[in-house]
C-alpha cells in the first residue's frame, strides 16, 4: 500500500513560480554563488536519523549519523570531539550522557567538530554549504519574526537577494538559510513536521534559482518519488521530502514566516481551479 502525499491545496505542492521573474532569479542566483565566496558557511543535517525524521526505509541506507556515531563512541573518542569544542571546559566528560550534539541542541558542531566526524568517523553531513541569512533560536520560532532581522553581513553581500525576498507575499519572516549541495551528494528522505501534528501547513516559501536541484517527495517506498517541477514553491513538510543526488553543486534558499492572507486565498484558489 502506498501513502499519499498530504500536498498543499489538494496538489502535491504549490508552484509560485509567478512571484518570481527569470531576470531576477538569474540576479540572486549570480548574487549568491558569489557571494558564498566571502562568508563563512556551516554543515547540516548530520543528525536527522538521530532525530527520527528520517523516512523509515531509508534509516539503513548505509550513511552514518552524527549523533548515533557519538553515541557509540569510547570515553577517548569522546574527549577528542569535547577537546576540539570551541569552549571543552563546559563539559564533564564523567556526565556525557547528558550531552547532544548538533542542530537543534545546546550544543551545535563548530567546523572542526564536523570535519572531524567527517572525517575519521564517515559521518555524513547532507548540506555541506549552508548560510542563514536570517537566523533563528529554535525550530519551533522559525515562522515568527518578532525581534529579527537580517544580518548585517547578509546585507552588505546580499543585497538584491535581500530586497527580492522582501518583497515576497509574507507578514514576517522567522529564518531564511541556503542549503547547498556538494557534487554526488543527496539530502536524506525526511520529514520537518510529523502529520497530525499541526492543523496547517507550515508556510514557507522555497527558491530554487537555477531550478538544477532535483528536490522530491515521497511518503512510499514502493511509490516513484514526485519531483518538483518548479524554480519556485511551497511544500508540506509533513510530506517526506529530499533530494537527489546530481554531479554537480546545487543549491536553494528556504524562507520560513506567515503568509499575507489575501496571498494564501488567491493560492488557494488557483490550486483548487487546476484540480
Amino acid at each position: 500500500m502506498t501513502a499519499k502525499l498530504n500536498g498543499v491545496f489538494g496538489r502535491p505542492y504549490a508552484n509560485l513560480e509567478h512571484l518570481i521573474d527569470e531576470a531576477a532569479l538569474d540576479t540572486m542566483d549570480r548574487e549568491i554563488t558569489r557571494g558564498l565566496l566571502h562568508v563563512e558557511t556551516s554543515f547540516t543535517g548530520g543528525t536527522l536519523k538521530w532525530m527520527g525524521v528520517v523516512a523509515p526505509w531509508k534509516m539503513d541506507d548505509g550513511y552514518a549519523d552524527a549523533m548515533t556515531t557519538i553515541e557509540a563512541f569510547s570515553d577517548d573518542e569522546f574527549a577528542e570531539l569535547v577537546e576540539l569544542a570551541d569552549d571543552p571546559s563546559r563539559f564533564d566528560l564523567d556526565n556525557r550522557v547528558s550531552y547532544t550534539f548538533g542542530d537543534e541542541t545546546d550544543h551545535p558542531f563548530n567546523r572542526a567538530q564536523m570535519r572531524w566526524l567527517s572525517l575519521r568517523h564517515g559521518v555524513y553531513f547532507p548540506w555541506k554549504v549552508c548560510y542563514h541569512l536570517l537566523e533563528n533560536d529554535k525550530w519551533e520560532d522559525k515562522h515568527s519574526g518578532t525581534g529579527k532581522a537580517f544580518s548585517a553581513e547578509a546585507k552588505d553581500v546580499f543585497p538584491e537577494t535581500i530586497r527580492l525576498l522582501e518583497s515576497l507575499p509574507f507578514t514576517e519572516i522567522g529564518r531564511v538559510v541556503v542549503f547547498g549541495l556538494e557534487p554526488n551528494d543527496h539530502a536524506p528522505l525526511h520529514r520537518d513536521t510529523e502529520p497530525g501534528r499541526s492543523l496547517s501547513v507550515a508556510q514557507s516559501i522555497s527558491i530554487d534559482p537555477r531550478g538544477t536541484k532535483r528536490f522530491y517527495l515521497s511518503n512510499s517506498q514502493e511509490a516513484a518519488p514526485t519531483i518538483v517541477d518548479a524554480r519556485v514553491y511551497w511544500f508540506n513538510d509533513m510530506d517526506y521530502h529530499g533530494v537527489l543526488p546530481d554531479p554537480f553543486f546545487r543549491y536553494s534558499i528556504r524562507i520560513d514566516g506567515i503568509f499575507d492572507r489575501a496571498f494564501l486565498r488567491d493560492l488557494e484558489r488557483r490550486s483548487r481551479s487546476l484540480r
